[in-house]
């Protein structure tokens, strides 16, 4: 995991300081824009040489407040996945001569000739071809598809480094667009603290009765209506409030949070029975090590990326199988010494990720590439 062969310390010495450019108009979204917040914070305590140029929606440019003086911000209010941005993006890197950018998001602009790194978080649309997952009419949809394909086939090629949040994934990237192993490095992603302080902190739960929970979006993949169909206990679901999670059919035993607060959401982690993540495909799963952190067990679908990232310390069901979701969930609400163990064990799991470690792997990314400039 990481560069194994950098020292980022000599680089240090000697790297000449390099102009950095982090695409953070993601910063205010969920999984995505949690890994942009930390990674920038944490760059902001590590890196004492280079200076960097953060380009931000309008919304999120009046929010961000610079790490340090060698962070400057820049208004770049283009829609992500857009035709736009694969034109406009590139001339705003380009104004600033840039020494290198850090895409972190599987939107490469193809049209930029420069130095570049791009995040990619999972392949997802890979192997989801289903207008299930999107508003646009069929014929558009598919259009788009290929337009991600394309956008991202010519984006890695062009990249001098891609990062990842998992094996798994550096594999699924391996496989489907014949990327080379040493370009590829995974740096794992961390639990937030705050989550963990706000849900020690909670005092009275916003669900009275005992609730098993879901994180996250209601995308087809995330396999919501198998979850719906199998379980017939209390359900809580904290999704976004757009239109995945209104077009799911809920019943009366479902409550549903749509765009939770932190503190509402630290509340339901820090009251919940056990965490259920029922997903077909996953790039890292940070609901699920959120939950081990506060201290709730996990079930959770029996797939590549969960058995790499929760080991042990997750119950795993199938998750194509609803009388097989059902019996975990109940096994794990049964039984007490299984519940014991699966927190304990989930402690120690969210001990190995931190988001200091993904940012000091990260710098030594962006030292590898400037070492060639």
């Amino acid at each position: 995991m990481g560069c194994d062969s950098i020292d980022s310390v000599r680089y240090q010495i000697e790297i000449a300081p390099m102009k950095i450019g982090i695409d953070a108009r993601l910063i205010e979204e969920t999984g995505v824009g949690r890994y942009i917040r930390n990674l920038i914070v944490q760059l902001g305590i590590l890196d004492k040489k280079n200076t960097y140029v953060v380009f931000l929606r309008r919304s999120g440019f009046h929010q961000f407040i610079s790490p340090n003086n060698r962070w400057e911000r820049r208004v770049a209010d283009i829609g992500w996945h857009s035709v736009s941005e694969q034109f406009m993006m590139p001339k705003l890197f380009e104004k600033e001569r840039l020494d290198l950018v850090h895409i972190p998001y599987h939107n490469p602009p193809i049209f930029y000739e420069e130095k570049m790194v791009v995040t990619i978080h999972d392949l997802t649309i890979v192997h989801f071809d289903t207008g299930r997952a999107t508003t646009l009419p069929i014929p558009l949809y598919k259009l788009k598809r290929l337009g991600y394909w394309l956008e991202l086939t010519l984006g890695l090629r062009k990249a001098k480094k891609i990062i990842t949040v998992s094996n798994a994934t550096k594999q699924e990237i391996m496989d489907h667009f014949g990327v080379g192993e040493d370009k590829i490095i995974v740096t794992y992603e961390a639990v937030d603290s705050e989550i963990v302080r706000l849900a020690q902190e909670s005092k009275r739960p916003l669900v009275s009765e005992p609730y098993i929970l879901y994180v996250g979006n209601a995308y087809p993949h995330k396999n919501l209506d198998m979850l719906l169909s199998a379980w017939q206990g209390k359900l809580v679901l904290a999704t976004p409030d757009d239109y995945f999670s209104k077009r799911l059919n809920v019943g009366k035993n479902v409550l549903m949070f749509r765009g939770a607060s932190a503190l509402q959401l630290a509340n339901l982690y820090a009251f919940a029975q056990a965490l259920v993540f029922p997903s077909l495909m996953e790039g890292f799963g940070l609901p699920g090590i959120e939950a081990m952190a506060v201290g709730i067990p996990v079930v959770c679908s029996d797939i590549a990326v969960f058995r790499e990232i929760y080991g042990e310390a997750s119950l795993m069901f199938d998750p194509r199988d609803p009388v097989d979701i059902a019996a975990k969930l109940r096994e794990v609400l049964r039984n007490e010494n299984l519940r014991r163990d699966l927190i304990a064990k989930g402690k120690k799991q969210t001990a190995k990720y931190s988001w200091r470690r993904m940012a000091e792997q990260t710098l030594d990314v962006y030292e590898h590439i400037g070492k060639n400039l």
